[in-house]
């Protein structure tokens, strides 16, 4: 669960940084005509073209992320296949994400399906160029563990970006409630603990289309006995039309707790 508790909240970081508030996928500092409804197709410029006749969208989004830890001496290498589906209706939205993963090291060969997550999230403008985002979600424990972490967790979750023309300011906070029972015998002990995680960053339009982020990220790590994990990472969003996005991030490890280097790359398609 660990490994894809570091996926979820690299991912989730990466939503702070980009700011939408219409949902239709222009920037809103590049945004001509915000609060369109999400029901209408939109420009480059964000106007309408066209409107279609449900308030219900949907986009589906495919990754494949490599990750490359060194954790008590042992290097591990990990390619993930990610697949999320999300739903909108006005100002709420729903997320279903899984992925299927291979992970390899020295001393074992790993993969299968990881966990997969269940999300609702609401956002609201309570003045000019502030959003806010505020969250709920379930993990699932589809993957099949022996150090009993194969209960259900669940997470809260609240970012705030402000925009200024061109740049924009983000944070966000997320709390895991970690419901595994710990170990306690003569051949392992593992004692697990609820996290907080932190991000903060900015964000800005080179182009119409491109938007860049960097951001900083410390979070409690689900063991008692590992130290704080901190990255620092890059984000990027392209619009390819008013369909096609494709998105990338890196993370570099800052602490031993922290893989030392995450790479991902996901494209998406609304509808």
């Amino acid at each position: 669960m660990i490994r894809f508790l570091l996926l979820l909240f690299t991912l989730q970081l990466t939503l702070f940084a980009y700011n939408d508030y219409d949902l239709d996928g222009v920037e809103d500092t590049n945004d001509r005509c915000p609060n369109t409804p999400f029901s209408e197709l939109v420009d480059a410029n964000g106007c309408t073209i066209s409107s279609t006749t449900s308030l219900h969208n949907f986009d589906f989004i495919y990754g494949i992320s490599f990750t490359d830890s060194d954790y008590s001496g042992e290097n591990t290498k990990t390619t993930s296949h990610s697949f999320q589906f999300d739903y909108y209706y006005k100002d709420f939205s729903l997320e279903l994400s899984t992925s299927y993963m291979s992970s390899k090291s020295t001393s074992y060969n790993e993969n299968g399906i990881d966990d997969s997550f269940v999300g609702a999230y609401y956002q609201f403008l309570p003045i000019k160029n502030l959003k806010i985002s505020t969250g709920v979600g379930v993990i699932i424990p589809t993957y099949d563990s022996n150090l009993n972490n194969n209960n259900t967790d669940y997470t809260a979750s609240l970012s705030a970006s402000y925009a200024l023309e061109n740049i924009n300011i983000f944070a966000g906070y997320i709390y895991t409630k970690v419901n595994d029972d710990d170990i306690n015998n003569t051949d392992i002990i593992v004692n697990y603990q609820d996290t907080n995680a932190y991000s903060i960053g900015v964000g800005f339009y080179p182009t119409q289309r491109l938007y860049v982020s960097g951001s900083y990220f410390i979070s409690d790590s689900v063991y008692k006995t590992d130290e704080t994990i901190k990255t620092i990472s890059a984000y990027a969003f392209y619009t390819i039309d008013s369909k096609w996005f494709t998105t990338f991030s890196y993370a570099n490890g800052l602490s031993d707790s922290a893989n030392d280097n995450y790479l991902s790359l996901r494209l998406g398609y609304r509808f």
